[in-house]
């Protein structure tokens, strides 16, 4: 068993993050409907980050990340506008636009998006195999947001438009945030890492703040005691717990790897959306999603 986890331990921790991040997914779901989601874009970094901060103190010693090098610092903070607020900016709104089972399968395309970027500028490997895989997964997403309507019977998105287009979005600062972190963080701490991506999102996010003149609404959001503790759930199981996983997986094993284990999150969210959400789940739907995660699955074998 010790043998089998030190062998694998960079697919376990990508297991954990796909667990984490359908939680997550959930209760931003949840409080994104109450108070907004840039406000839950914006306050989950600062819970996350005092997370961060006391376990890098115990565990290193170090309450920021002081030890980074310019070379850390220059691509995590990339990372971090990419990922961070360009990705979950727009994931967050899809949620509310579209729910969180919908968004996090089309963000599901994120692995594909990887895997190329990964190959154009990683040099990792892309076989016609992994083509055939994006193939899939494109199919399978496609076979759960269109459908035909109407007496011409003309195919059509059977979600807003604006929702898909934004969960889009969030896949493709996801596969980039994804790509700039292996490129920053090298053999560096996990943790320290994920700090130095926080730090430029809450940089980001106050400047959005500011140039919309939303600090009322932020201000608003801090009221909603039901809202703050399904924010502080999902900040614990997202931003801190899910993408430090994601990071020490990394670590072990490629960035497509990490990506396409992780991408399981739409189909352990299905049962969820049912029972928390009232949602009714075609069998088409439940169909595209293992169509669609077979083929991110396919990337990698």
């Amino acid at each position: 068993m010790t043998e089998f986890i030190s062998t694998h331990a960079g697919e376990m921790a990508a297991l954990g993050t796909a667990i984490c991040f359908t939680v997550n997914s959930i209760t931003f779901e949840a409080a994104g409907k109450k108070i907004g989601s840039l406000s839950v874009s914006y306050l989950r970094l600062f819970i996350a980050f005092i997370l961060l901060s006391i376990n890098a103190f115990i565990s290193r010693g170090l309450i920021f990340p002081t030890d980074a090098t310019a070379n850390n610092w220059i691509w995590l903070l990339l990372s971090g506008l990419f990922g961070f607020v360009l990705g979950d900016l727009f994931l967050f709104e899809a949620f509310v636009q579209i729910g969180s089972r919908i968004s996090m399968l089309i963000m599901s395309v994120a692995p594909p998006l990887t895997a190329l970027l990964g190959f154009l500028i990683l040099n990792e490997k892309l076989s016609l195999l992994s083509l055939v895989g994006m193939g899939l997964n494109i199919l399978g997403i496609s076979l759960v947001i269109l459908s035909r309507g109407g007496e011409e019977k003309k195919v059509q998105f059977n979600r807003p438009v604006k929702g898909i287009i934004f969960a889009c979005l969030g896949a493709v600062g996801q596969a980039s945030g994804l790509i700039l972190s292996k490129i920053g963080m090298g053999s560096y701490n996990p943790l320290a890492a994920v700090q130095i991506r926080i730090i430029a999102a809450a940089i980001g996010y106050t400047i959005i703040i500011i140039y919309r003149h939303k600090w009322q609404e932020i201000r608003d959001a801090l009221k909603n005691k039901r809202a703050l503790w399904e924010l502080f759930l999902g900040s614990v199981t997202g931003p801190y717990l899910g993408v430090v996983l994601s990071l020490v997986a990394l670590q072990f094993t490629e960035a497509g790897i990490v990506s396409s284990i992780s991408s399981i999150s739409p189909i352990l969210i299905i049962p969820a959306s049912i029972v928390l959400f009232k949602e009714k789940v075609l069998p088409k739907e439940i169909l595209g999603a293992f169509i669609s995660i077979a083929g991110v699955l396919l990337l990698f074998l």
